[in-house]
C-alpha cells in the first residue's frame, strides 16, 4: 500500500467485521519511531490464526484466496527495520477481556518508510461505513495531539447518526483543525 493510512483502514475494517464494538487507533511519533497500535474488543483469534494472518495466502474471506492487509502491514514496519506484534484473546477464552491488539513500529528516517497519508480520511471512511462502530482516534506527535473519540460524539449527539452529512462534515474539519494547530 503506498500510504499506511490504508492499512489503517484495513486492520480496521477487520476490527468491526470481528465484532468490535470500540477500535483504537492509536499513532505515536517519538523521534524517528513511529508506533502505531489497532485494539479492539472484537472476537479475537486463536493463536493458530494469530500465527495465521501474517501468511498473505491465509484469509477467512471466501470471496479471494489470498489476505493481503496484514502481511503488507508486516512488510512496511520490516522495511524500516521495524516489527509487527499480534496479540488476541478469543471471546470464548474470555468472555470480559478479548480482542486484538496490533502493534507495527516503523524508522520513519528509514529510505523504505512509507508515508502516514491522510488517516483523517481513513477514520472518517471508517465512521461514515460504520456509524454503530465506536473509534477512538489519537495521534501524538513532539507538537501535540489529534484526537477523536466518536463515544463522547454520540453523548452530545444523542439520537443523530455519526454518518449524517454535517457530523460527517464537522469531524473532518475538526481533525484538520487539530493537524493544523500542529503545522
Amino acid at each position: 500500500m503506498k500510504e499506511l493510512s490504508l492499512n489503517i483502514l484495513d486492520v480496521a475494517e477487520n476490527s468491526v467485521k470481528a465484532g468490535a464494538s470500540l477500535t483504537q487507533i492509536l499513532l505515536t511519533e517519538e523521534g524517528s519511531v513511529l508506533k502505531l497500535e489497532i485494539v479492539d474488543d472484537g472476537c479475537g483469534m486463536s493463536e493458530d490464526v494469530v500465527r495465521s494472518v501474517v501468511d498473505p495466502f491465509y484469509t477467512t474471506r471466501t470471496t479471494r484466496k489470498v489476505g493481503m492487509g496484514i502481511p503488507l502491514l508486516k512488510l512496511a514496519c520490516e522495511q524500516t527495520g521495524g516489527e509487527l506484534t499480534i496479540s488476541s484473546v478469543t471471546q470464548e477464552a474470555n468472555p470480559a477481556e478479548h480482542g486484538t491488539h496490533v502493534t507495527a513500529t516503523f524508522h520513519t528516517d528509514h529510505i523504505d518508510f512509507t508515508p502516514i497519508g491522510d488517516v483523517s480520511s481513513s477514520v472518517l471512511t471508517l465512521i461514515q461505513g460504520h456509524p454503530d462502530t465506536d473509534f477512538l482516534f489519537v495521534h501524538r506527535t513532539s507538537k501535540g495531539t489529534v484526537e477523536l473519540d466518536t463515544r463522547e460524539l454520540r453523548e452530545i449527539l444523542e439520537d443523530v447518526p455519526l454518518n449524517s452529512y454535517d457530523v460527517m462534515s464537522w469531524i473532518g474539519g475538526y481533525l484538520q483543525e487539530q493537524y493544523e494547530e500542529l503545522s
